[in-house]
């Protein structure tokens, strides 16, 4: 099964790529060489195995630089943690009724008061017009949004808000992804549990200030 920091690297790079950034992937880690959006990583280890230099090698390591060590296991000298978090993972959701007032942003509006809710007030500009047309699905509903993308035989869940978003992203999912299994990361996994998702293993945010 597609390890949830490999869907979580190839939505960061998705991320990337509508900003005209291009990062690289290797068998340890994914790493962009210029800054990255605001709120995403310049790099994203893969393996267990990666090293400081495997990510730092690779990206402008100055001030502002992040990592998400995807197994809690670096040592990076200069960076301090920003957060830590729980990789969830879960069966594929059945059908239900719970999607009935959710759809697919669709407009540039949409995405500009889907992302407004998100970062609450804020519009950043990180989600650019562009991705509307990657394979990616942007949901909202009465009880908030979150973001869909596929890796190979999963499915990862992200940008999660809303006072209590997951019985509609989990209809959604069912119904757009129907059979995969879903993948994300939480830093507060509580809410996610009580919805079928299961701790599989930490994670950490490193940011050199």
């Amino acid at each position: 099964m597609t390890h949830p920091a490999r869907n979580n690297a190839e939505w960061c790079d998705l991320v990337c790529r509508t900003h005209g950034i291009r990062g690289a992937f290797d068998a340890r880690a994914w790493t962009s060489p210029r800054r990255t959006p605001l709120y995403y990583p310049d790099a994203v280890t893969l393996s267990r195995d990666a090293t400081a230099a495997d990510v730092l090698d690779g990206i402008d390591g100055g001030p502002g630089a992040s990592v998400k060590d995807s197994f809690a296991t670096l040592d990076l000298p200069g960076f301090e943690i920003l957060f830590e978090a729980q990789w969830i993972e879960r069966d594929a959701p059945e059908a239900g009724d719970d999607a009935a007032d959710w759809r697919l942003v669709e407009t540039a509006e949409e995405l500009r008061e889907w992302e407004r809710d998100l970062f609450s007030g804020d519009d950043d500009g990180v989600f650019g017009p562009g991705i509307l047309a990657e394979p990616v699905e942007i949901l909202r509903g009465e009880g908030g949004g979150a973001v869909l993308n596929r890796t190979g035989d999963v499915v990862g869940v992200s940008n999660v808000f809303g006072l209590d978003p997951w019985p509609g992203v989990l209809a959604m999912a069912a119904r757009l992804h129907p059979g995969l299994r879903l993948v994300g990361y939480e830093t507060d996994p509580e809410q996610a549990v009580r919805h079928g998702f299961t701790e599989t293993g930490p994670l950490r945010i490193w940011l050199r200030t």
